[in-house]
């Protein structure tokens, strides 16, 4: 296998890379338009995130004075975008480097880009219809990759419980907490300790995804409450929350959240968040307590999407695999 840097390999590259660039400045000319801010946020940061199932990377400050201080490279940069609209930034946009230790493969590599905008007083559908606009404005109207064709000129909306009941033949939120019942609903047999959210990500993983973001590209919102922890409830039906992820051509594109403003309510996911990361890996970072003072200080009501950058270059050029969108992949033999 040839390395990154030669020649030979970075020609094979180089139509992805070239479209890969032109993408970036239409992204910048799209937020631009729309009256959005760029900004760049720390990287190394004292708390990454709470995510129960996210590997990190971990780094150390060191002082003048001879101090040290463990620091983490982030998975996202989410907590520190949301500091920024506390502070009055308005809409707001990052393209910003993120990375994530353990994942590599055909989709996943450790570190990547990461494309988050966040925009106080949209709701939820009113980040789907951007998200809708921003695609149309920066890929072909019609897409293909994997052998599959969407057509950007409509985009389905899917709820998570409608999804299960059509691709899994399962009665979502009549089982919440009861893995037995969702394993009899979906017509499964459970695995040796699996709960009901390993089995909610084993059947969304086997019967949902594969069958979704064919044709159209799909929006699967309304997520289980307990699988959307940076999300508000929904109003209307407090079992889920106002959450969506975005799927095109085999691809998971985007995660987006109507965020969260209660500082007390988020505390106490973040504690039950902690609890259940560190029974399965031990001790890491402290609570964010700056982050959560940000947070009760006043968020203004906001949606906000992480879309893989990497992956939307795919997506925009037919790649299979997300090194050959990335100007020096990681080396597949060192991962």
């Amino acid at each position: 296998m040839l390395p990154p840097w030669h020649p030979d390999s970075f020609a094979d590259r180089a139509c992805y890379l070239r479209r890969r660039a032109l993408l970036t400045k239409a992204t910048r000319a799209f937020f631009d338009a729309r009256g959005y801010l760029e900004v760049e946020t720390p990287y190394a940061v004292p708390a990454p995130g709470e995510e129960v199932h996210l590997q990190t990377f971990a780094t150390e400050l060191r002082t003048p004075a001879g101090g040290t201080r463990k620091l983490w490279l982030n998975t996202s940069p989410e907590f520190a975008m949301k500091r920024l609209l506390v502070a009055g930034a308005g809409p707001i946009f990052q393209l910003a480097r993120v990375w994530r230790n353990g994942e590599a493969g055909e989709l996943h590599t450790p570190e990547f880009t990461m494309l988050e905008w966040y925009r106080p007083g949209a709701g939820l559908a009113a980040l789907m219809d951007e998200t809708e606009a921003y695609l149309r404005a920066t890929l072909p109207p019609v897409c293909t990759r994997a052998g599959l064709t969407v057509d950007l000129a409509r985009f389905e909306r899917l709820t998570m419980a409608d999804a299960f009941t059509r691709f899994a033949g399962a009665d979502l939120l009549g089982t919440l907490d009861d893995a037995g019942a969702l394993a009899d609903s979906a017509g499964v047999i459970r695995r040796g300790g699996e709960g009901w959210e390993d089995l909610f990500f084993r059947l969304l993983l086997e019967r949902v995804e594969p069958q979704i973001g064919r044709g159209q590209p799909t929006f699967l919102t309304h997520w289980p409450a307990a699988q959307a922890a940076l999300a508000v409830r929904d109003p209307a039906d407090p079992r889920v929350a106002l959450r969506f992820e975005l799927y095109a051509c085999g691809l998971e594109l985007a995660n987006a959240f109507e965020e969260l403003t209660d500082a007390a309510e988020q505390r106490a996911r973040f504690v039950a968040d902690r609890a259940l990361r560190h029974a399965l890996r031990g001790p890491d970072w402290p609570l964010d307590e700056d982050f959560l003072a940000a947070l009760a200080h006043g968020l203004p009501q906001a949606s906000g999407i992480a879309l893989g950058f990497d992956r939307l270059a795919m997506l925009a050029t037919g790649a299979r695999r997300i090194d050959e969108v990335q100007w020096l992949p990681a080396r597949n033999d060192l991962i």
